[in-house]
């Protein structure tokens, strides 16, 4: 019964998410409320949604605060002239801003943090994705698919949980697969590069006029960078009830402090650089950092306290969804569905495959990993998964590069909080996003386990 409840419960969230009947907040917490007291969790269920919550209340408080202290950053004017730098290469081509969106997600993505690379990358590029008139679903696409393929690094989460829960070293697992990496680098270029020129076509010309404003010329006439025109049936659905981020930067707003410009710039670079040291926990480090800048930048409580309430759309929706997904989580594994669905996988898979167990571990990973904590498959899954294995010449460190493949598609699950954070700053409905990442996401996923087998560091 529970593999039953389990699988109806993820079709019907995706149900209510994909065809926009509910929110992600409504889905992620009423849909698991509702099959785990059909699974029998009774009071219990209370117990259940705590636990989810305590695992994931640093996560929230981190995007809490990280909101803040990048909200401040963009309102103070630190990005202003990267963005203008980034708009003098870019010129009158989406494509290229699209492709550098992908570059750069992949670089800062070296970190092994997600939400850090969104924050970066989303700061850095939506205002220029506003002020051209692309559309922010190509921006959450395309960083979303550079950091997930990124994600099997050493340091990123998933190929240390897969090392040590086989007791492997994590760069046996990793180094062997670093050409299955390079082709899912090189299919997230591809993938921008299309996207891109979708935009190109969408949009029209871009030109910038003698009084440097950008404006557009064809397909559907001219507007200014100010209010720039989406347009199009193409766009209608690219942004939900999320609240967006910033509205694009207008060189007059109030809260710009030219003067603050390197005290600004100086402390973003501390604490990025500490934050890669791990000195201290993540969330700690952005509280600290959003109360020195509210306290330089904003000295006067009520302007300190407007800095915070500009963002307050932005922060109420991503914290909402990640104790929302705490919901999913709690009930998930404090019903023990997820235990009953890979142990019913693993009967329903032929004797006749069991000489295929790696292949077919990588394959499983995309769905499993989507629908479930990297901690619940590496250390509840893959073990078991690795042992039976084993009675068919199948050695551990196969099935752990076999088992990160899937990364591609797990980090757009809605129980990834970073992807929920990218989404949310971008102004994005989750449902439109994942109509036009899961798919490239997947073919990504799949081209990777491909390579590693042909390559022969995955036995087929």
């Amino acid at each position: 019964m529970l593999v039953t409840l389990g699988f109806l419960m993820v079709a019907v969230f995706m149900f209510l998410i994909l065809t926009k009947r509910a929110t992600p907040v409504v889905g992620l917490t009423l849909v698991p409320v509702a099959f785990g007291l059909l699974a029998g969790a009774g009071l219990g269920i209370g117990d259940m949604i705590t636990d989810g919550i305590k695992s994931l209340a640093p996560t929230a408080a981190l995007l809490f605060f990280a909101i803040i202290f990048f909200g401040i950053m963009i309102d103070v004017g630190l990005f202003d002239p990267l963005v203008k730098f980034i708009l003098r290469l870019v010129r009158d081509d989406p494509m290229r801003l699209v492709v550098g969106t992908a570059v750069l997600a992949m670089v800062v993505s070296l970190d092994g943090d997600g939400s850090t690379t969104f924050i970066i990358v989303t700061s850095a590029m939506l205002p220029l994705y506003l002020k051209l008139g692309v559309s922010p679903v190509v921006l959450t696409v395309v960083a979303g698919l550079a950091n997930a393929t990124m994600n099997i690094i050493p340091w990123g989460g998933p190929t240390v949980r897969a090392a040590s829960a086989l007791g492997l070293s994590p760069s046996d697992v990793f180094v062997p697969m670093v050409p299955s990496l390079v082709v899912g680098l090189i299919m997230v270029l591809g993938f921008s590069v299309h996207l891109g020129i979708m935009e190109r076509r969408r949009i029209g010309t871009l030109v910038l006029t003698s009084e440097r404003i950008l404006e557009r010329v064809g397909n559907g006439g001219t507007s200014s960078a100010g209010t720039p025109r989406t347009g199009g049936a193409d766009n209608a659905d690219d942004t939900g009830d999320t609240g967006r981020f910033i509205d694009g930067l207008d060189p007059k707003r109030d809260t710009l402090r030219p003067k603050l410009l390197w005290f600004n710039a100086a402390l973003t670079t501390i604490l990025l650089v500490v934050l890669v040291m791990d000195v201290l926990p993540i969330p700690v480090l952005f509280m600290i950092a959003s109360s020195i800048a509210l306290a330089v930048n904003f000295p006067a409580v009520k302007d300190q306290g407007e800095a915070i309430a500009r963002h307050s759309s932005s922060i109420v929706s991503v914290v909402a969804m990640v104790l929302a997904a705490a919901v999913l989580t709690g009930v998930f594994q404090g019903t023990g569905m997820v235990e009953a669905m890979a142990e019913w996988l693993l009967q329903v898979i032929p004797d006749a495959m069991g000489s295929h167990l790696a292949v077919i571990t990588g394959v499983l990973s995309i769905p499993l990993t989507f629908f479930m904590t990297n901690d619940a498959f590496y250390f509840g899954v893959l073990p078991v998964l690795s042992e039976t294995a084993a009675q068919y010449g199948i050695e551990p460190v196969e099935m752990a590069r076999a088992s990160i493949t899937g990364q591609a598609v797990h980090m757009q699950s809605p129980l990834v909080p970073a992807i929920l954070l990218l989404v949310t700053l971008a102004g994005v409905s989750l449902a439109d996003h994942h109509k036009k990442v899961l798919w490239r996401a997947g073919l990504i996923s799949i081209t990777m386990l491909v390579v590693g087998v042909a390559l022969g560091q995955i036995p087929f």
